[in-house]
């Protein structure tokens, strides 16, 4: 059901490591996402313990958080890829529902 005359899409939030990043992004534009946001030196703690968002010695020593918003049809595939990446690489994903206010922007 519409919030408020907004589109509901699908939010998918991506952490992972610095050098895993542009299999994100790769993902993500394969999909047909038109954009994606990309956060970097995400600190916090999770499975592997305590991660500190400042850079050691590079780019790809830190984490790094990348988010997109698909059309709920493009969502599956995407999803289904990015656990695939996954699978052999250390990181988190987390989807959720979202709506927005200019649906063209996402198509």
């Amino acid at each position: 059901m519409p919030q408020n005359g907004l589109t509901k899409m699908t939010k998918i939030e991506v952490v992972v490591a610095g050098e895993d990043a542009h299999a994100v992004r790769s993902q993500f534009q394969g999909c047909g996402a038109t954009g994606f946001t990309s956060v970097s030196g995400v600190s916090g703690l999770g499975h592997h313990g305590y991660h500190q968002g400042r850079l050691l010695f590079n780019q790809q020593a830190t984490l790094e958080m990348l988010i997109t918003v698909v059309p709920d049809a493009k969502s599956e595939a995407l999803i289904a890829g990015l656990r695939r990446l996954l699978d052999d690489t250390p990181g988190v994903m987390f989807v959720t529902d979202t709506y927005v206010s200019r649906p063209e922007y996402f198509s």
